[in-house]
């Protein structure tokens, strides 16, 4: 999709930027990064040009993040979440888009909620066998349909309680080998991903670069309490963003 104008331009390099941010382990925002997109490109245009960007993205987490990756708890969620892209490809295109927004924001604002008490209460969620599927089934179906994964990952890797390191690696990898594995679907099965698109992805990528080396300097002045009181907010603050978008 060629550039119309330089507003459009800014609102993607920003998009860029924000997802570099979410990507270096800023988790959270990514969620407007989603709104962003979806308003300058139409909802379902912006999943094509925005899925190159996160494969990229992805590249330069696992790189700098590889050796915190816990596999464990990787493949316990991967299986679930690769059956809820399956879900999402096939019967995303009949679900309204305002229906599924909303009800996605109301679900994630729930999981927080739960989370914060869950918090507070020190209840130990680490052997809990409902978690994972869960969570892995309504991420892969809302990373499919929307790219709103991220806050349903958030809330599985934080009730894990992964030190802030090995969440945002652990992250990295399970979001790497989804986004591949969405990869054919855009292209083959949805059609949202074209020549055209991955010009307009390429030249937004550069505000990726920025917000993910600004964003891993960042991290690392963020206490591992704060990490996680950091991730539930804006993980509920984006769940309003998308419910009143």
């Amino acid at each position: 999709m060629p550039f119309d104008n330089w507003q459009i331009l800014a609102a993607g390099l920003l998009a860029g930027i924000i997802l570099g941010l979410s990507k270096s382990g800023i988790k959270g925002i990514a969620m407007l990064c989603v709104a962003i997109m979806a308003i300058t490109f139409s909802a379902k245009a912006s999943t094509g040009i925005l899925l190159p960007m996160l494969i990229g993205a992805d590249v330069l987490a696992v790189t700098y993040y590889r050796r915190h990756v816990q596999w464990p708890y990787l493949i316990k969620m991967m299986p679930w979440m690769m059956a809820g892209v399956l879900i999402g490809v096939w019967t995303g295109n009949d679900v309204s888009e305002h229906i599924f927004k909303q009800g996605m924001s109301v679900i994630i604002l729930i999981s927080v909620v739960i989370m914060f008490w869950w918090d507070r209460s020190n209840k130990n969620l680490t052997n809990n066998k409902l978690i994972a599927p869960v969570m892995g089934l309504s991420a892969g179906f809302a990373t499919m349909v929307g790219n709103l994964a991220g806050a349903f990952s958030n809330i599985y890797f934080l009730a894990m309680r992964l030190p802030k390191d090995q969440f945002i690696g652990t992250a990295a990898w399970l979001f790497f080998i989804i986004n591949l594995f969405k990869l054919p679907f855009h292209i083959w099965v949805w059609g949202t991903i074209t020549t055209s698109s991955l010009m307009t992805s390429a030249s937004l990528f550069p505000g990726v670069l920025i917000g993910f080396f600004g964003g891993v300097r960042l991290v690392k002045l963020i206490r591992e309490k704060r990490f996680r009181q950091m991730i539930l907010l804006l993980t509920a603050i984006g769940a309003v963003i998308i419910l009143i978008k």
